[in-house]
């Protein structure tokens, strides 16, 4: 019972899972347009309603902008248990009033018959669609963002990193020296 309960909230919380996840990213080892890039392609993959698909989006979308696949990866956590319901409301609403088919709340999608018959064209128009199309603002908006912060936060990472690797083998290099002349 506790695994379940775990799958769903971990013990020691959410904020540790994130910043695990940002350590993960910040650690990579490749160039900071390369993990943003990454990052932003799995977060753009989980704006879209294919579930079981959004690894192989993030892949293909990081190939052609040149991301780090494992960044990628990474992004795809965005859409998470948690957050699809949030993603798949604001998408659809988003889409809805996009396409211009009035307030969607007053609409009625029978989902359930929708999703019994199991077949794409019948939940392409009221469903997909509106989806798909609202989908690209909200995931160029998260990628722009994104991609801007995480492209600084890496940048400075490394520098600092850089830094305190070339003080550690200054201090070596000065202990070396010192105990062969000893």
């Amino acid at each position: 019972m506790t695994k379940l309960r775990e799958l769903f909230w971990p013990r020691r919380g959410f904020v540790r899972s994130f910043q695990y996840l940002s350590k993960r990213v910040l650690r990579l080892s490749a160039t900071p347009h390369a993990i943003a890039a990454g990052v932003v392609a799995g977060v753009v993959s989980s704006w879209t309603p294919f579930i079981g698909l959004h690894f192989l989006l993030a892949f293909a979308i990081a190939y052609l902008i040149a991301g780090n696949m494992v960044a990628a990866a990474i992004g795809t956590a965005f859409g998470n248990p948690l957050t699809f319901p949030l993603i798949w409301a604001t998408t659809w609403e988003v889409g809805h009033r996009m396409i211009g088919k009035g307030d969607p709340v007053t609409q009625s999608v029978d989902l359930e018959q929708k999703f019994s018959l199991a077949r794409l064209d019948s939940m392409w128009e009221p469903i997909l669609k509106p989806m798909l199309i609202g989908a690209v603002p909200l995931a160029a908006l998260s990628g722009v963002v994104l991609y801007c912060v995480i492209y600084v936060s890496v940048s400075k990472f490394q520098q600092r990193r850089r830094i305190r690797l070339a003080e550690r083998a200054r201090v070596r290099l000065a202990e070396a020296i010192e105990g062969s002349s000893v």
